[in-house]
């Protein structure tokens, strides 16, 4: 499986513009399977999780408070191309729908 970074990398969606590309993303992620979208849903949780348990520690060291937000300036950078991955097979049947 190939790790996508942005949606420009996606094949067949490389040349389409951010609205058209987004649109097919969301199309590609309504035909995920069951267990990717608990695979995806688990990863999430694993990231936000952290987030709250750095804010409830912030009342014994405000350092935590900062800790919180570089994981949760990371998340997009650790989800996002998961779920772009795991959508990229589905954007060929997406793109055949919208042509005909």
């Amino acid at each position: 499986m190939a790790i996508y970074f942005s949606t420009r990398q996606i094949p067949g969606l490389s040349a389409l513009p951010l609205a058209q590309r987004m649109t097919v993303m969301d199309s590609a992620a309504k035909c995920l399977t069951v267990p990717e979208k608990t695979l995806l849903n688990i990863l999430k949780l694993l990231v936000i999780v952290p987030v709250f348990a750095l804010i409830i520690r912030t009342t014994t060291n405000w350092h935590s408070l900062l800790w919180a937000l570089l994981v949760f300036l990371l998340y997009p950078l650790v989800v996002k191309p998961i779920q772009y991955s795991l959508c990229a097979k589905y954007v060929p049947q997406i793109l055949s729908k919208e042509r005909q």
